[in-house]
């Protein structure tokens, strides 16, 4: 089965999947790990119309509440969860980690970005249509984390705040946990302005500098914010090792994924679902 997809080069860090009708990627690496059920959606395989054809589960996008409860019901069993065990963010490009506990299941945080647990069964679920979708699995102390990570986001480093809230919550060693970068829009197609490069210049050292952005001739910048979120798990103490950055952009992708540089507002959302297993 193959989706179609653009990558960006040959390193295949994504499984495809298709089950029961629905095609969701999946990280290999995460998976290994034994503990997780976990995906990341298309715009297939669902029954959403329109401009939010076809797989769209938020209900922030003016979809029809029962065509959202049936994409629920079918990406959750494709995954292997159940929709009532999804737990889901509000997000409003802060880096404010919710600890997520039993009595928290299929609750909304509001003005959230990330989501941390160690209870079995629930399953985060975060919004992207364009953002980068940011991973966490502690095999050790049976953690996960999942955030969301705009270029706000980014700069402030959203993926340095979660592992330090998985160690300050549950005692998690950095070097322990797996982190993955999922498919967001890539350096190519992020076109920006000063002020965002600015911001840039003062949370990253200059060294860094010709990795993570370069000028055109029409004094805006590309921005890599791959390369970016990689430089913060490394700077959190994840080892290289347990670090995949996606190759999967959503801009590239339009006939696939959603992609606010795309199609602006008039879109659903995708979707990235991380739960632990339960015995």
């Amino acid at each position: 089965m193959s989706l179609g997809l653009h990558y960006k080069n040959q390193k295949y860090i994504f499984e495809e999947k298709e089950v029961v009708g629905v095609p969701f990627l999946s990280y290999p690496m995460l998976e290994k790990t034994g503990i997780v059920n976990h995906g990341f959606s298309t715009k297939l395989g669902g029954v959403s119309k329109g401009c939010w054809a076809t797989m769209n589960i938020s209900t922030t996008r003016g979809d029809d509440p029962e065509d959202v409860k049936e994409n629920e019901r079918r990406i959750a069993r494709a995954i292997g969860v159940k929709p009532e065990d999804f737990t889901y963010t509000n997000q409003t490009h802060t880096t404010n980690v919710a600890v997520v506990r039993a009595e928290d299941k299929g609750k909304r945080f509001m003005e959230t970005d990330g989501m941390i647990t160690n209870v079995p069964g629930i399953c985060l679920v975060t919004f992207y249509a364009d953002c980068v979708p940011l991973y966490f699995v502690d095999p050790v102390k049976k953690v996960i984390g999942l955030s969301h990570s705009g270029w706000r986001g980014t700069v402030r480093k959203m993926g340095k705040v979660t592992v330090e809230k998985m160690q300050e919550t549950y005692g998690s060693d950095p070097a322990d946990i797996y982190a993955a970068i999922g498919p967001s829009i890539c350096q190519d197609c992020y076109e920006v302005s000063e002020d965002v490069i600015e911001e840039f210049r003062k949370s990253f050292d200059k060294t860094y500098w010709p990795e993570l952005f370069y000028k055109k001739e029409n004094g805006k910048y590309q921005l890599n914010l791959w390369k970016a979120n990689e430089l913060i798990f490394l700077e959190a103490g994840i080892v290289p090792e347990h670090i995949a950055v996606t190759n999967v952009c959503t801009h590239c992708n339009p006939e696939i994924l959603f992609s606010h540089r795309t199609t602006g507002n008039k879109r659903g959302n995708l979707s990235a679902f991380l739960a632990l297993k339960e015995k």
